[in-house]
């Protein structure tokens, strides 16, 4: 163990088995909980904490009254319940931290490109490979176990430590948000989303569009006499490149800088047309539009509307026929904490200490439920977790778990360092 630990640390890091998180990984990862459906992996959870000897909330979140909230930030599936798991150890009433993650997964997608079978996990070299490893469940356990290391060794603590676990952060956070009217917000937060074990302090946000094109219908022999809205579809997504370009070039931030495409706009879907031999009438395109940091769904939305606008305004046909913006789903914003904050500083010693190694402070382009903490929790939170999220949502999803065990590990110690009564 680290010379840099004082006894109590080195105990509390020592008490996570990796050979336990290991198993637990794995049976978490053999619960399917594809979002909308996360009441099996919720119980595995709750089980959990209890036996830790948490005590532990359950809670039915309504749907229907999280929809009705004004900072709802949008949802993808269909749901009948929404439930949250709340593990609380330590005193209630002075500093409290939460370690947050969710148990929702993506549909594993075309299975004949995995390697192994997604619902089966697999270890191969050290890596454990299974839908939602890396994204989050490695994480989510890791966490546990941190939690679990500081009361099964005894530490005293003189603040509450929360263990949050949610459903529904892949298709907008509503989990995230219910927890949050429920009562989990902290002085300090973090997410186990994967991170390589470094430190994000900033990300960025992305909305869903849907654009509708109109066109004039014609006979394929007579194409003159047609309008076709693909082609009018082409003048807009040229219209949203250079969008695209004027916001990324006018970052100023570090973090995002250096990522060099913070705010990407993409086109996911297009779909249009009836006949092979008829000039297309109408086509219906789908995509993602970047949230700038420091900017609402709401503000981002007002961009794209604006350039999808220009587009129109600029093309003879779409300006007597424009095409129509929908914004649908989920709504991510952008957060971030500044690397000064004593959060960053105090959890970037902590694993340095444990680990051996300075993690970075890092930016990333995606949405996450850092957003939801930071901006309506009023929570100071960051990101460090274990594995790339290069390969979340992808086939063959895999999550090291050796960082698993490096991350409780850190953990646990940065839990003792905040919480711990002198």
């Amino acid at each position: 163990m680290s010379p840099s630990l004082d006894p109590r640390e080195a105990a509390v890091a020592a008490a996570i088995d990796p050979r336990r998180l290991a198993r637990e990984v794995a049976e978490l990862c053999a619960t399917p909980s594809v979002t909308g459906d996360e009441a099996a992996a919720q119980r595995l959870v709750a089980r959990w904490l209890r036996e830790a000897g948490l005590a532990v909330e359950e809670i039915a979140a309504d749907p229907q009254a999280i929809a009705a909230d004004p900072d709802f930030p949008g949802s993808e599936v269909e749901r009948t319940g929404l439930p949250l798991v709340i593990g609380r150890a330590g005193r209630p009433g002075g500093r409290r931290v939460l370690l947050v993650g969710h148990v929702d997964v993506v549909p594993v997608g075309d299975e004949t490109a995995w390697r192994t079978r997604p619902f089966e996990p697999a270890v191969v070299g050290g890596r454990l490979y299974a839908r939602g490893a890396v994204d989050m469940k490695g994480g989510l356990v890791a966490a546990l176990a941190a939690a679990r290391a500081v009361v099964e060794t005894g530490a005293p603590l003189a603040g509450e430590l929360l263990v949050v676990s949610v459903p529904s952060e892949e298709d907008g956070g509503q989990g995230m948000l219910a927890a949050i009217r429920a009562g989990a917000t902290s002085d300090l937060a973090v997410i186990t989303e994967p991170s390589g074990l470094d430190l994000v302090t900033a990300h960025a946000g992305a909305i869903t569009f849907r654009l509708s094109v109109p066109g004039r219908a014609a006979h394929a022999s007579m194409r003159r006499e047609g309008v076709s809205a693909l082609d009018k579809l082409q003048v807009i997504v040229r219209c949203l490149e250079a969008d695209e370009a004027a916001r990324n070039a006018a970052e100023t931030h570090p973090r995002m800088v250096e990522l060099g495409l913070p705010y990407p706009t993409i086109i996911g879907r297009v779909h249009g047309g009836e006949w092979a031999s008829t000039v297309i009438d109408r086509v219906v395109a789908e995509g993602r539009y970047g949230v700038r940091l420091g900017q609402s769904p709401r503000e981002a939305e007002a961009e794209l509307r604006a350039a999808v606008a220009a587009a129109c305004a600029g093309d003879e046909w779409l300006r007597d026929h424009p095409a129509t913006v929908e914004v649908f789903g989920g709504r991510f914003g952008s957060a971030e904490v500044p690397d000064d904050h004593p959060l960053v500083v105090g959890l970037g010693a902590a694993v340095e200490a444990t680990l051996g190694r300075r993690p970075a402070r890092l930016g990333k382009p995606y949405g996450a439920d850092m957003r939801l903490l930071v901006n309506e929790g009023r929570t100071p939170t960051v990101i460090f977790g274990p594995g790339d999220v290069a390969v979340a949502h992808a086939a063959n999803e895999f999550v090291p778990l050796a960082e698993v065990a490096a991350c409780a590990r850190a953990l646990a110690v940065w839990l003792l360092r905040e919480l711990g009564a002198s």
